[in-house]
C-alpha cells in the first residue's frame, strides 16, 4: 500500500543550505514558497481537488514585516530536525511550548499564541514538501475504526476486528503503518462517534463486511489520510455518512475535494471517488422525519448559501436539489433521528437498504 515518500531531513537540511548560501553571497536571506491564501485558491476540473496556484510569496530576514515570521518558520524547522535526529514525536501543541521563547536582548518572544506556531509548520510543508507528519510533528487523536483488518505499527501487530467496544484509536500518523490483511467491501466514515458506537456495538462491519470510522466531528489529516491509503491501495468505496445540514455537507465536502486551509496537502488528503450515503432529504419523506427537524438560525442559511456556491457543487444537480430542499424546509436534521425508529433501525434497514440501493450523491 503506497505511502509517502520519505525525505524530511534532507529538505529541511537543503532549505538550511539555501539560506546559507544567500548569506555567504552577501545576500539578503530569502525563504520563497507558494502562497498560502484564498486569493491563490484554485479548483482543478480535471481532478475534482482543490489546490493552490502559481502565485509565490517571499520572506526576507532583512524586512521589518516579515522578520518574525521568518524566524518563527526557522524555529519550527530546527524543532522538526531535532526531532528527526533522535527520532521522536510531538504535539502542535509541544512544538509551541518549544518555541515559546524570549529572543535574547529583547522582551519578544519568538511565538505568543500556538497558531503563529502551526502556521510556521504548514508554511514549512511547502517549503520543505513533506507534511507534518513527515516532520515528526502530529495532532491529537481524535478517532475510532474497526473492521476485518490487520495491521503492523511500531513493531505490534493490530487486528482491528478484536478491540473490544471502543475498536482501534487512529494514530495522528498513519504513514508507517503496514496493511497486512484487508477483509471489506467497502468503507463508511461518519462523523458522530454515538452513531459509529451504535454501528459497532450492533457488528455492523462484520454482518456487512466493511470498515467503520469516525473522527468525532470534522476529519483530521490522520484519518483523511488514512481513509486515502485504503481506497488507493484496496480500492475501497468510501461512504460518508452525516447529518442533513451545512456542516455535515461541509465535512463531505473536504473529504472530497479538499479544504482551503489544507490546499496544499490536497494530493494526499481527498478522496476523489467517496459518495454521500445520509443523511438526505429524500430520507426525510422517504422515512417521516419531518417532526424531528431542528429550524435554521441565520448562520445555518449563510453557511448552506455559501456551500451551494462552491465551485464543485455550483453545476451538480442532484446537490443543488438538496441545498434547494434544505432551504424550503428551514430546517437541519440529525442522524440520531433515525434511532426514533427503533435502536437498530439504522444497521439492519437504514444503511443495508441504501446501500444496497445505491441510493448515493457523488
Amino acid at each position: 500500500m503506497k505511502k509517502q515518500e520519505k525525505k524530511p531531513v534532507k529538505e529541511l537540511e537543503d532549505f538550511g543550505k539555501s539560506l546559507v548560501d544567500d548569506i555567504e553571497k552577501g545576500r539578503n536571506p530569502t525563504i520563497e514558497f507558494n502562497l498560502r491564501s484564498l486569493s491563490n485558491i484554485i479548483f482543478d476540473e480535471k481532478t475534482r481537488t482543490l489546490g493552490l496556484g502559481s502565485k509565490q510569496q517571499q520572506r526576507t530576514f532583512f524586512n521589518v514585516g516579515h522578520a518574525k515570521k521568518f524566524l518563527q518558520t526557522l524555529e519550527v524547522a530546527k524543532i522538526s530536525k531535532s526531532l528527526l535526529d533522535v527520532q521522536k514525536h510531538a504535539s502542535l501543541r509541544d512544538v509551541f511550548y518549544m518555541a515559546k521563547r524570549t529572543i535574547p536582548s529583547s522582551s519578544i518572544n519568538i511565538v505568543d499564541e500556538q497558531a503563529e506556531s502551526d502556521n510556521a509548520i504548514e508554511d514549512l510543508e511547502l517549503i520543505t514538501g513533506c507534511s507534518r507528519e513527515q516532520l515528526n510533528v502530529n495532532a491529537n487523536k481524535m478517532g475510532s475504526v474497526a473492521g476485518n483488518v490487520v495491521v503492523e505499527d511500531s513493531g505490534d501487530t493490530i487486528n482491528w476486528a478484536k478491540l473490544g467496544s471502543g475498536g482501534w484509536s487512529i494514530p495522528s500518523n498513519v504513514e508507517d503503518i503496514d496493511f497486512k490483511s484487508i477483509k471489506a467491501k467497502y468503507i463508511i466514515y461518519m462523523e458522530k462517534q454515538a452513531v459509529w458506537e451504535r454501528l459497532h456495538e450492533d457488528k455492523f462491519w462484520e454482518k456487512q463486511n466493511c470498515i467503520i470510522v469516525t473522527s468525532q466531528g470534522q476529519t483530521t489529516r490522520g484519518i483523511r489520510r488514512l481513509l486515502q491509503r485504503l481506497n488507493e491501495g484496496d480500492k475501497l468505496p468510501i461512504y460518508v455518512l452525516a447529518d442533513f445540514d451545512p456542516w455535515g455537507f461541509y465535512i463531505y465536502s473536504v473529504l472530497k475535494f479538499g479544504s482551503i486551509n489544507l490546499a496544499h496537502m490536497s494530493g494526499a488528503m481527498t478522496l476523489q471517488n467517496a459518495k454521500f450515503l445520509g443523511v438526505t432529504a429524500d430520507d426525510v419523506a422517504n422515512y417521516d422525519l419531518k417532526k424531528h427537524f431542528i429550524r435554521f438560525k441565520d448562520v445555518d442559511f449563510a453557511r448552506l448559501k455559501q456551500i451551494a456556491d462552491y465551485d464543485w457543487f455550483k453545476k451538480n444537480k442532484a446537490w443543488q436539489r438538496q441545498f434547494k430542499m434544505m432551504k424550503e424546509f428551514g430546517a437541519k436534521l440529525e442522524i440520531q433521528a433515525l434511532s426514533s425508529k427503533g435502536i437498530t433501525f439504522i444497521s439492519e434497514k437504514y444503511l443495508p437498504d441504501k446501500i444496497k440501493r445505491q441510493e448515493f450523491l457523488d
